[in-house]
C-alpha cells in the first residue's frame, strides 16, 4: 500500500513525532488535539496513531474516518482507547504491550527487595545517623503470584525466577502457558484466593475490563498473608483501593508498591502519602529516558508492516479488552 494517509492523535509539539519522518515518501500525516485538525483529511485516512489524544476524540474522529484500516495505541492499556463502534469494527487495533515491560519487571524485583531488605529503615537509620544492626530476608524461595500473566506478567516472572523465587499466575486461559519454564503453577480465575494465600508478594499485572475492576478487593486481600506485599503495575481500578487503604492502615499485610492507581494524579492528602509500608511511584516505572522513543519506534516497525500488507504485531482481542 502506498501513499497512506495517517491522522495522528497528540500534541504537535512532542518530539516523537519527528520519527515520523522514517515513514515513506508519499504518507501524509495530520496531526492534532482538535477534532477541526483532522476534517480535511479523515475522510480518506487510512489509519490512526493515538500517541496521546483521548477517547472522546478517537471516537468522533472514527465517525468521520470510514476508511481507516488500522488503530495503534501508544499505551497497553486499553480502557483508554475502546469504544463500542471501534470493538464491532473489523479494523485491528494493535498496543504498545511489550514495549514497556522490561522495566516494570525490574520495578517488581526492586519492590520485592525493597521489602525483603527493608530499605525504608536502613534509609531512616541513615538519615537519623543511627547505626543499628537488624535481620533482613531473602527473596530466594519466596513464591511470587502473577494476577494477569501478558508481557509485564512474564517480564515479573522472569526476574522472580531470577531471583530464585517460585512463580504462580493466574490468567483467563490457563492452557496458554502449558510449556511456560518461567512458571512453576499456572491457576484459572476461580483460584484467585488460592494464589492471594500462597503467595509472599502478588503482582497484578491484569488489564482493567469489566471482569477485572475490583477483581483484587476485600476478600483477596484478607487471603494474603500477613507478610504479603501486594504490588500494582497494571491497571489501578483492579485493586479495590478502599479495601487496600484499611489493609495497609491496620497493616494486616505487609505492605504494597504501587505505580497506577484509580485517580491520576493521586489527589493530594491521599492517605496513601502517609503510609510507612507503602512504595509510591507516580506511574512512572516505565518511564525509562527513551520510553517514548522506544514506543515510537514500534509504531514506525508496524507501519511497515502495514505498508506491506505484513502481519500486524500486537493486535488485541478488542473483545476482550487486551
Amino acid at each position: 500500500m502506498d501513499d497512506i494517509t495517517l491522522l495522528v492523535l497528540a500534541h504537535p509539539a512532542e518530539s516523537q513525532l519527528k520519527m515520523l519522518d522514517r515513514l515513506p515518501e508519499g504518507t501524509t500525516i495530520a496531526v492534532g488535539e482538535s477534532l477541526e485538525a483532522f476534517e480535511r483529511v479523515a475522510a480518506g485516512a487510512d489509519a490512526i496513531l493515538v500517541w496521546s489524544g483521548t477517547r472522546a476524540l478517537l471516537q468522533r474522529i472514527w465517525a468521520i474516518a470510514p476508511r481507516v484500516q488500522w488503530v495503534h495505541s501508544r499505551a497497553a492499556g486499553l480502557d483508554g482507547v475502546l469504544f463500542r463502534e471501534l470493538i464491532e469494527s473489523p479494523v485491528p487495533l494493535t498496543n504498545g504491550s511489550g514495549v514497556f515491560s522490561r522495566s516494570l519487571g525490574e520495578f517488581v524485583a526492586a519492590a520485592a527487595l525493597y521489602f525483603a531488605k527493608d530499605f525504608r529503615r536502613m534509609m531512616r537509620n541513615q538519615a537519623a545517623g543511627r547505626w543499628e544492626q537488624f535481620d533482613v530476608e531473602e527473596v530466594h524461595g519466596k513464591t511470587m503470584g502473577i494476577v494477569g500473566y501478558g508481557d509485564i506478567g512474564r517480564a515479573s516472572a522472569e526476574r522472580g525466577k531470577a531471583l530464585g523465587m517460585r512463580v504462580i499466575a493466574l490468567r483467563k486461559r490457563p492452557e496458554k502457558s502449558q510449556g511456560d519454564s518461567l512458571i512453576d503453577e499456572v491457576f484459572a480465575p476461580d483460584r484467585l484466593l488460592d494464589l492471594m494465600g500462597q503467595s509472599d508478594y502478588v503482582v497484578s499485572a491484569a488489564p482493567l475490563t469489566p471482569e477485572t475492576k475490583g477483581l483484587i478487593g476485600a476478600e483477596a486481600i484478607a487471603a494474603m498473608k500477613p507478610t504479603g506485599v501486594l504490588m500494582n503495575v497494571g491497571r489501578g481500578p483492579v485493586i479495590d483501593e478502599a479495601a487496600l487503604v484499611a489493609a495497609l492502615r491496620e497493616k494486616r499485610i505487609r505492605g504494597a508498591a504501587l505505580d497506577v492507581f484509580e485517580t491520576e494524579p493521586l489527589p493530594a492528602g491521599h492517605p496513601y502519602y502517609s503510609f510507612e509500608n507503602l512504595l509510591l511511584s507516580p506511574h512512572c516505572a516505565d518511564h525509562t529516558p527513551t520510553w517514548l522513543e522506544d514506543a515510537m519506534q514500534f509504531f514506525v516497525e508496524n507501519f511497515e508492516r502495514f505498508r506491506l500488507g505484513e502481519p500486524l504485531k500486537n493486535v488485541v482481542e478488542k473483545r476482550l479488552g487486551y
